[in-house]
């Protein structure tokens, strides 16, 4: 069931400096699971040194924006004013395998929130905003990529007009824009 309007919080979409940085770094540690928010890094399980590294190493670079080095832009969702989680645009190459063209107008994105903030319409709202910024960066589509087994994810993509393709146990979503 979606969340009525009365519910949902207001949500913004926030610059990643140096005070957020380490802001939604705490919400990551406390509030969500590492392999929601990194790649697998390390020996160690959890939340260890590797993966901490590489988050404050990501969104340094991504803070250059989708022009600069690392072709990518990642901002802090706040919802109601308190940091929620993440979400990412990143280039796609102009080549690519998978179910969809990628023709280099394309943006991919991704998403975590913290587990306090699901089911609230937090994401909803995120990536309505996001989808709006890809369009105003003037990508015509815009790509993401989940599990199978992330049927909120799914919901989530579905909810906003994404066309779902599976394979395997990846799940590619499209949105078509402008």
């Amino acid at each position: 069931m979606s969340p009525s309007a009365e519910q949902v919080p207001v949500v913004a979409l926030v610059d990643v400096t140096a005070p957020v940085l380490e802001r939604l770094l705490a919400v990551a540690l406390h509030d969500a699971d590492p392999d929601e928010v990194t790649p697998p890094l390390g020996t160690a399980a959890g939340w260890n040194t590797e993966r901490i590294s590489w988050f404050r190493d990501y969104h340094h670079a991504a803070a250059a924006g989708l022009d600069g080095p690392a072709r990518q832009k990642s901002w802090a969702i706040t919802a109601d004013g308190e940091l929620a989680g993440s979400i990412r645009l990143a280039r796609v190459p102009a080549t690519g395998t998978g179910p969809f063209t990628r023709d280099g107008a394309a943006l991919e994105t991704g998403i975590w929130l913290g587990r306090s903030f699901r089911g609230r319409g937090v994401g909803t709202e995120a990536l309505r905003l996001v989808k709006a910024a890809a369009a105003a960066a003037g990508a015509d589509q815009l790509q993401a990529e989940t599990t199978a087994g992330n049927t909120a994810a799914q919901a989530l993509l579905q909810s906003l007009g994404a066309e779902l393709a599976a394979d395997g146990q990846r799940v590619r979503a499209r949105f078509t824009l402008g």
